[in-house]
């Protein structure tokens, strides 16, 4: 029988005799060139430029050391171009956030200006479908100029190209979050649009074709901050979530947005030890909210009252802005907060607030995180515009979401709540785990200005005494609007003190959440990811 024996010692600065130590230097040799990119050249431009290239992105998202790139040797299909297109634009691998298992996607602009070819697709879609496999949530820091045209040419070529687009989401297994870092056009706009969470750049364009096709396809001239800029997405089609000063403020948010979602659809949000006690009484409560209903306040200022250390993070505030939607904790357990800004409007919701109600209802009720509303609205609003929009539609689909949702949702009305936005504020019979009231609060079909002026305003018009008759009848108005009615006959569950506030939802939460960590079952990750 033979027997092993250890090899000798050798002097390692002498080659091997069985030749692997040749191959392990051609190994390094490679991977010191795809280290490179596009070229040493073109690292040191973007740097110049004040940008980052994708490995000092990855960087500054993932935490130290812990990432493990994938597909590094890979390059271009194109003959002749292996050694100018390593990565192929795209850069991919696995690494983790506070200790959390994450996939990362980060475009190359120094290959081929991080256009799309085959290689890139079959990387991006091979990580995204582990990534849903082993329950990692998926981080794409984009920008680049769409499909790449010798690659994607040819109905062999397109029909390749859609693979990407055909990622269907898997029914929002796991959250996807992406960042536009740069110009993109096509392909990154496309990942973004099917993202949980869109964070922009400012300085950067985000659209379906740049201002240079479409001036060839169309004719039109327009610049890349007009037909796509951070403002446009931000304040006018609210396809970014947030924005960003830098490309290292975008990454940052990115953390912190994922520091308030699960790492998939099978588990729930990651509860924080919370020093801030649940019990908590806000007496500042009682100096901020005015009485007066036709006085304006900042409901930030009432949310940052109310959670836990007096943090939370705003989706889409500068889009449908009589409306507020964030991310919060409450004794160390995540929610989402739907909230009136009495700021803006009044706190009249129109088409824009019903579109970022649906779509923060969606993502909640995918990812189990339990919904807070707190009402402070005197309805929808109306007119010709409005109705232009679709606002009846909006309206129904957002209170079809509601419907929908099983997550745990607990409903403060805190001064008034008025007609149709009662119901889709989660008022009565839409489900929620507890309505309840302030004793300031104000509940109606509609507000007693204007209802008087509809049921009474002849009768006023002839009235001797138009004033004191009108007081006599707001009066009274007033009394039928009060929550004492409705909490008599149950069709409130409390009324509390407005001090009690944060302590009522923090136990609310707690007994609502005790079943399964509060986990739903997911109605609305089917819906669509923008609307």
């Amino acid at each position: 029988m033979n027997q092993s024996k250890d090899p000798p010692d050798r002097n390692p600065d002498q080659p091997s005799p069985f030749g692997l130590q040749a191959q392990i230097d051609e190994l390094h040799a490679r991977r010191a060139r795809a280290a490179q990119l596009g070229g040493a050249d073109k690292l040191a431009r973007r740097n110049e430029d004040g940008l980052l290239n994708a490995h000092q992105r990855i960087a500054l998202l993932v935490d130290s050391g812990s990432f493990s790139e994938l597909g590094s040797l890979s390059h271009s299909e194109m003959p002749g171009m292996a050694e100018k297109s390593w990565g192929d634009g795209i850069v991919i691998g696995i690494g983790s956030i506070d200790g959390r298992p994450v996939a990362v996607n980060a475009a190359d602009k120094t290959v081929f200006a991080a256009t799309e070819g085959q290689v890139h697709f079959r990387k991006a879609l091979a990580l995204h479908d582990y990534a849903v496999r082993r329950g990692m949530a998926i981080f794409n820091l984009g920008e680049g100029g769409g499909l790449r045209m010798p690659d994607g040419m040819g109905s062999d070529g397109i029909s390749l190209s859609m693979m990407p687009v055909a990622w269907n989401r898997h029914d929002r297994a796991v959250p996807i979050l992406s960042a536009i870092l740069g110009d993109s056009f096509g392909g990154p706009t496309w990942v973004a649009m099917v993202s949980d969470f869109v964070v922009q750049a400012k300085g950067t364009c985000m659209a379906v074709a740049g201002p240079r096709m479409l001036e060839i396809a169309t004719g039109e001239k327009i610049s890349a901050e007009e037909l796509g800029g951070w403002k446009i997405h931000a304040e006018t089609t609210g396809q970014a979530d947030t924005c960003a000063e830098t490309e290292q403020d975008a990454i940052l948010q990115l953390r912190r947005c994922f520091s308030y979602l699960p790492s998939h659809a099978g588990e729930a949000p990651p509860v924080k030890p919370c020093g801030d006690d649940p019990q908590r009484r806000l007496d500042e409560l009682v100096d901020i909210v005015p009485t007066q209903r036709n006085r304006g306040y900042d409901m930030l200022r009432v949310i940052r009252l109310i959670v836990d250390d007096g943090e939370f993070f705003e989706l889409k505030p500068l889009f449908g802005r009589a409306l507020i939607t964030c991310l919060a904790r409450l004794g160390g357990r995540v929610v989402g907060i739907v909230a009136s800004q009495p700021m803006r409007n009044a706190g009249a919701g129109g088409p824009d607030e019903c579109d970022k109600a649906i779509d923060f209802t969606c993502l909640c009720d995918s990812f189990h995180i339990p919904l807070v509303y707190l009402h402070d609205t005197p309805g929808f609003a109306v007119g010709s515009r409005a109705e232009q929009k679709r606002m009846p539609t909006k309206i129904m689909v957002w209170n079809q979401a509601n419907a929908h949702a099983t997550v745990p949702r607990l409903s403060v009305v805190i001064r008034k709540s008025i007609g149709a936005a009662y119901g889709n504020m989660m008022g009565p019979q839409m489900g929620a785990d507890a309505v309840v009231a302030w004793p300031s609060a104000e509940i109606n079909f509609t507000g007693p200005e204007v209802g008087i002026n509809v049921v009474y305003g002849r009768q006023l018009a002839e009235s001797s005494d138009p004033v004191g008759e009108r007081a006599t009848l707001l009066e009274r108005w007033s009394f039928d609007s009060s929550p004492y009615k409705a909490a008599g006959r149950y069709l409130i569950d409390e009324i509390i003190d407005p001090r009690e506030t944060r302590s009522f939802l923090c136990r609310m939460l707690d007994h609502a959440c005790r079943k399964n960590g509060g986990m739903g079952e997911r109605r609305l990750a089917n819906w669509p990811t923008g609307f």
